[in-house]
């Protein structure tokens, strides 16, 4: 149909109930040309004329009558919904499905949620851990945390923190094997060993070298499949392991592990939060946003500096 059916079936009811459809032209803010031209095209339609007109008044025809009876439920049941769908979309309420990375859920991710949910205790998360890429269009998601690379196309995205790999080891390990002094020495000792989620495959090591990424292959004394568990192993003086800086934070600076390799420490990848949509969202979603941004974003409590791991203070000019 070359018309819009809905605003002319709103525009006849709204002249009916008000008995002049130039009344009816000004509650829905169109023109009173408008008005006449999606009546008319609405009865062209129908094959029926709906009111008696005059310049002064209208009035219902029978067949107007019965059309408006039938007509009036399924409007009001959608001028409902829509008034229901603008309160929601206002109202901190209802929930908030969020998909993360286990890796950060307790450190990282928990204390954003806890103050969120202190605040606006009508909300109710869903959260959902989960190493894999998550499809956040068929989980339904609103907003999702992903480490590495960018997310996927189709949603907006933004860079939280750089991911810094930093090799490190227990004081225990480093008593009994010595410290790698270099990037080769590594092949000579027992290193942890991560493997993908869904592939299985082991994954390299990365490091900085003279300003550009480089991969590497080392022989694993140690494999897991789960972050948490690789830094125990770690920690427990098991092997060497290359850790993510958020992680390995916390530990170097209690002095439970210690830094190695530093000048080598790579930053290109990043903890990224994802979202669908700059407009229409709900309160509660750019609430969480809001506020994950401004706990997360940049802070030094997740980032290791220079002199943290063993270099330099770069020199001011």
């Amino acid at each position: 149909m070359a018309f819009n059916e809905l605003r002319a079936i709103a525009t006849f009811t709204k002249a009916a109930e008000l008995g002049s459809l130039r009344a009816a032209a000004a509650a829905q803010a169109i023109t009173p040309q408008a008005a006449s031209q999606a009546l008319s095209q609405l009865e062209a339609f129908l094959g029926v004329r709906l009111f008696h007109r005059t310049t002064r008044r209208l009035s219902l025809t029978e067949e107007g009558a019965r059309f408006l009876e039938s007509a009036r439920p399924g409007l009001d049941s959608l001028q409902r919904a829509l008034r229901d769908a603008r309160r929601d979309q206002q109202q901190m309420a209802g929930p908030l499905r969020i998909a993360a990375p286990r890796f950060i859920a307790r450190e990282l991710l928990w204390p954003v949620l806890d103050e969120f949910c202190r605040a606006h205790p009508e909300v109710e998360p869903d959260v959902r851990l989960d190493d894999r890429l998550v499809n956040w269009v068929e989980d339904r998601v609103d907003v999702g945390f992903r480490a590495g690379g960018p997310p996927e196309e189709g949603v907006i995205a933004r860079r939280l923190l750089p991911l810094q790999l930093v090799v490190c080891a227990a004081p225990a390990y480093l008593q009994r094997h010595g410290e790698p002094a270099s990037l080769d020495a590594l092949a000579g000792h027992r290193c942890s060993g991560f493997r993908r989620p869904g592939s299985g495959r082991l994954m390299d090591w990365e490091f900085l070298v003279d300003g550009d990424i480089v991969s590497r292959e080392l022989p694993a004394a140690l494999c897991v499949n789960d972050i948490e568990l690789e830094q125990q192993a770690v920690l427990d003086g098991h092997c060497i392991g290359q850790l993510v800086g958020l992680v390995a934070a916390p530990l170097i600076r209690a002095g439970r592990l210690r830094p190695l390799l530093g000048a080598h420490v790579a930053e290109h990848l990043g903890l990224y939060l994802y979202y669908g949509s700059r407009v229409a969202q709900p309160a509660r979603v750019r609430a969480f946003i809001d506020l994950a941004v401004a706990r997360i974003a940049g802070n030094p409590a997740w980032l290791l500096s220079p002199q943290e791991l063993g270099q330099p203070a770069p020199r001011r000019r």
